[in-house]
Parts: C-alpha cells; structure tokens; sequence
C-alpha cells in the first residue's frame, strides 16, 4: 500500500462510494462507453456505431406491437430431457439454469397483438436461452405460433436467433427442421404470409429450415447469419472468405435477403408488408 492511500485510508470524512458495475454499456464493436439506461432507450443499438446489440423476447414484443401491448400464447408441454443426456452437466440442469437466468420457459415465445392496427402472430427466439437452440420446446412452439396465425387470419412473424440445434436432444432436435417446414406449409394454404427477421446470430439448423423459408426475409444490420462458422468453411475450402462474409449487408447483396433494416424502423416495415400481403377483407 502507498503511502497516500495509508493517508486516505486514516481520514475518517473520506466515503468510499462504489460505482454500480451496470451503469454503463461497453459496445463490443466500437468500444465506446455508453449510459445503459441511454443504450437500452435505443432499443439496444450503439449510438456511434449503430451496433446493434441482442435483445430478449420481452424486450422486442414492447418494441413491435402497439404500445408494447400484446397477449402472450402458453408454450406447448413437451417432454424435457428425453436423451437423459450428460455431459460436464446434466441438461435438466441446464434448462433450469436457463429458465432461472431468463425467466421464460425455452427458447422461443409468441404472443399475438397489433402492429399499427394490423393483426400479427409474433414469435421470438431468445439467444439468451441456451443459445436461442432449438429443441422439442422450439418446434413445438413454432407450430403453436403457426396456428395461432392461421385461426386470427393473421400473419405470422418471426425473429431468429439461434446457435442452431439442441445437440443434448440429438436426432429429435434435428427433427424439428421438417416439422416447422410442414407448418409453413399450413400457413400457405391458408393464405397467410410468413416473414421472418433474422437476428444476431441465426446460424446452424435454425437458418437450414424456417430461417430461409419467408414469404419477405428481412435482417437486422451486421447480423451473423450462416449455416456452418467460417473458420469450418475456410478449412474444408482451403480459401479466405470475404470481409464481411455471413454478415446480413453480404447477403443481401447477394440476393439471400430482401432487406436489412434498422431496428428503430422495423415495426414502420413490418406494418408495411402486412398491409401489402394481407388484404383488409383477409384480416377482418
């Protein structure tokens, strides 16, 4: 210890005030330090950079419908752990490990209001939860908000973000990429739109099937989107990849997306589209 802080230490009016470690925002793409009330008043973007940062399921239904408002639809029982699969945890562990960190149920959750008075079926993939992966509880989910769309006549609107399949459920995981491409299928039928927004990152077995099957594929700005990493494709090509590759600008200039959009322009978008594919007489 120095001797000027043996002389602070034996001042008895000096009070040591602690900083709260959640006052500030550090952005993991430019560095710059800003208030987190200020950062999550823009919705979780970077003011400099306009990084924009993850979001959880709660947070981007208050943003989407209007004024927050909406109904949330129960999440479909599933059987849990049906591998009674171990590795350095049990993974009954780690689902209550994650439902305890995030307060939901799994991965995926829908809920259904209104989006500039135009009728929606949102659902939203929280990477918060064991990586946005997707299990039984995830397709389950997926065809719950399917037909929850087809019996309001509504469109059905979904917010990707995931690592990809759930490998503690193995082949049943893989499963559900079939079985949410039946779904969308069902809600063609019916006549109604599927627009997905994919997030930071969709990546895996999710971008494999329900990712890539919208009607309109939007994305958030420098989203990573992809199926296997890049450091995998490099190897098994043996070439470099082009900066920015995976990236949502990359795939849109590539004809892989419609648009990417800014976050505080997504709800003005989506209530666009819906009224471009879904009619006034269809809605009512």
């Amino acid at each position: 210890m120095s001797w000027i802080d043996r002389v602070r230490n034996a001042i008895p009016f000096v009070v040591k005030r602690e900083t709260p470690e959640n006052l500030w925002h550090k952005c993991p793409q430019c560095g710059a330090m800003t208030f987190l009330k200020e950062y999550e008043e823009n919705q979780n973007v970077c003011p400099k950079c306009e990084h924009h940062g993850r979001i959880g399921a709660a947070r981007r239904f208050d943003t989407i419908f209007d004024s927050g408002i909406h109904t949330s639809l129960p999440a479909p029982t599933v059987r849990e752990d049906p591998l009674k699969f171990r590795d350095t945890k049990r993974y009954s562990d780690r689902i209550k490990a994650a439902r305890t960190a995030t307060g939901e149920s799994d991965a995926f959750l829908n809920a259904k209001g209104e989006i500039e008075g135009r009728r929606a079926v949102v659902g939203v993939q929280d990477f918060a939860f064991m990586g946005g992966s997707m299990g039984l509880a995830v397709g389950a989910a997926f065809v719950a908000g399917v037909e929850a769309a087809i019996a309001d006549r509504a469109p059905y609107i979904v917010f990707t973000a995931a690592g990809g399949a759930r490998m503690q459920e193995g082949i049943l995981s893989l499963m559900q990429m079939p079985k949410t491409t039946v779904a969308i299928q069902k809600l063609h039928e019916a006549g109604l739109p599927y627009i997905v927004v994919m997030t930071d990152p969709t990546t895996g077995g999710v971008t494999a099937s329900y990712a890539m099957l919208g009607d309109v594929q939007l994305a958030e700005p420098g989203a990573l989107i992809g199926f296997a990493g890049q450091r995998v494709i490099e190897q098994t090509i043996r070439e470099k990849l082009p900066e920015g590759f995976q990236r949502s600008e990359y795939l849109l200039e590539h004809g892989m997306l419609d648009m990417v959009v800014h976050r505080k322009d997504l709800r003005e978008t989506l209530a666009r589209l819906i009224a471009y594919l879904v009619p006034e007489k269809a809605a009512a």
